[in-house]
């Protein structure tokens, strides 16, 4: 008869709220999330941490949530991307991304907003080789980049307007 892992209770704070889980001590973030914690947004892509959907942030840094142990994130603040729009309006990103026709598909755009949302917090000024070299571990099958780059660099230039 094989071994049943026991669970381990985790306490993790998600988009400003503490959640509490009973998973299995080898689950991921990832998993965590979707699967325990029901929030769906961040995607299961590769599960070897190559393609970014699984992207989300920890204590404001972009991490891979499919190759990062649940326990990490313990006392951490774990951002998903249901967790970057404020309560009445949509975060700059979600909205720049919706004017340029950014997203296609979808999977790969919670990732890349979150990777995104990483390099404004730290300069809302970035250029596109800055915002390229932020997103080079995201990768999309569907839109060619070219318009997700625009809508990142407005979305820099929204932040900045809203700041200033």
């Amino acid at each position: 008869m094989p071994l049943v892992p026991e669970p381990k209770v985790v306490r993790l704070h998600v988009n400003g709220d503490v959640r509490v889980a009973a998973v299995p001590s080898h689950h991921t973030l990832l998993e965590t999330l979707r699967y325990a914690l029901g929030l769906t947004g961040s995607k299961q892509g590769c599960d070897k941490g190559d393609c970014g959907a699984c992207t989300v942030l920890l204590d404001g840094q972009p991490v891979l949530a499919c190759i990062t142990p649940v326990w990490e994130a313990e006392g951490g603040e774990v951002t998903t991307v249901e967790g970057l729009a404020a309560p009445n309006a949509p975060h700059p990103l979600q909205d720049a991304f919706d004017r340029f026709g950014a997203a296609q598909c979808g999977f790969c755009t919670p990732g890349i907003l979150c990777s995104a949302a990483a390099l404004l917090q730290r300069n809302p000024e970035a250029s596109r080789d800055e915002v390229r070299e932020a997103l080079s571990g995201n990768l999309c099958r569907c839109t060619g980049y070219t318009k997700i780059l625009d809508a990142v660099l407005a979305a820099g230039r929204a932040l900045q307007e809203r700041e200033g």
